[in-house]
């Protein structure tokens, strides 16, 4: 099965280094993976110009073309983003607006996919919860199957402090112990929702 991991940060950061590290989890458990990132991409904002509700694809031809075509093969999904003012980033939420464009084209095109959430906060708590609800938001949506981290720990997903610094997040054993529950629970989900199309 095929994951596909989006990295909402526009740096080359904590973000990036904890999906990263959550593909890597998945590659163990024998998934194939691919990292694809919103940093120096050109990616115009959504203009609800229904565009796309029309024609079946969205007015702009910039790089969501290479993204569409992952999402398109992807049984499973992991949004990752810094917390930007108590939510998720700007950029992250331009790439689900943007979804609009194949849901469009095709209004089952999520359905059945796996989806979990990363968030990276400069504070413990700092916007990581309300960062995730707005990443499941998204995949409830859709139709997607949604993995949380479970009880104690890990409740909507994999949350980490980041001290604002790479070097920090690296120290949070708390965020990682939270990222292998997360990850645990995602793999379970894909083996048993994805193997079985009649689930």
């Amino acid at each position: 099965m095929f994951i596909v991991g989006i990295c909402g940060s526009p740096r080359q950061q904590a973000t990036e280094h904890v999906l990263k590290e959550a593909l890597r989890m998945l590659e163990e458990k024998g998934f194939g993976t691919r990292f694809w990132t919103v940093r120096g991409k050109r990616l115009g904002f959504c203009t609800h110009c229904n565009y796309c509700l029309e024609n079946k694809e969205c007015v702009f031809k910039d790089d969501m073309q290479e993204l569409y075509a992952l999402l398109n093969d992807a049984d499973g999904l992991i949004f990752a983003t810094p917390v930007y003012n108590g939510g998720a980033s700007a950029q992250i939420k331009t790439v689900m607006d943007r979804c609009r464009a194949v849901v469009a084209a095709d209004k089952n095109f999520f359905k059945g996919k796996v989806g979990m959430g990363i968030a990276l906060g400069g504070d413990r708590v700092g916007g990581q919860e309300a960062a995730l609800q707005q990443i499941h938001t998204f995949y409830v949506l859709n139709g997607m199957i949604v993995a949380s981290g479970g009880f104690f720990g890990a409740n909507l997903g994999a949350t980490f402090w980041t001290k604002d610094t790479l070097e920090g997040v690296k120290q949070d054993e708390e965020g990682f112990r939270s990222l292998k529950k997360t990850v645990t629970r995602f793999a379970e989900y894909l083996n048993r929702y994805r193997s079985d199309p009649h689930g």
